[in-house]
């Protein structure tokens, strides 16, 4: 059973940085692929972005392309995003992911078995 744990949420002016971890506790050898999601107020979750296989492949958001950078790191126990020029649009919950799956797209809950228990980003204007 994984166990996935985020960090480094919190408030940003508009323009900022930050940076999003998520810690994979557990047999990791299995875990294909792992993503963000985000859920803002009266929103559905969707998907941020996700990264196969160690970096294989990725997947972005077309609201985030550009700004938002996700990679894995630690034999794919730990996975960042690096989210720059942040906007107010970005204000959500942020969701850690983990997934069994060999056939990953990317965006799609389904796709993941293993969920954080999420982590709040507040961007101010």
């Amino acid at each position: 059973q994984e166990q996935l744990v985020e960090s480094g949420g919190g408030s940003v002016q508009t323009g900022g940085s930050l940076r999003l971890s998520c810690v994979a506790s557990g047999p990791t050898a299995s875990i294909n692929c792992m993503g963000w999601f985000r859920q803002a107020p009266g929103k559905e979750r969707e998907g941020v972005a996700g990264i196969w296989s160690g970096g294989a492949s990725t997947y972005y958001a077309d609201s985030v392309k550009g700004r938002f950078t996700i990679t894995q790191a630690n034999a794919n126990s730990t996975m960042y995003l690096q989210m720059n020029n942040l906007k107010p649009d970005d204000t959500a919950m942020y969701y850690c992911a983990a997934g069994l799956t060999h056939t990953w797209i990317g965006p799609f809950e389904y796709e993941y078995t293993y969920w954080g228990q999420g982590i709040q980003l507040t961007v101010s204007s």
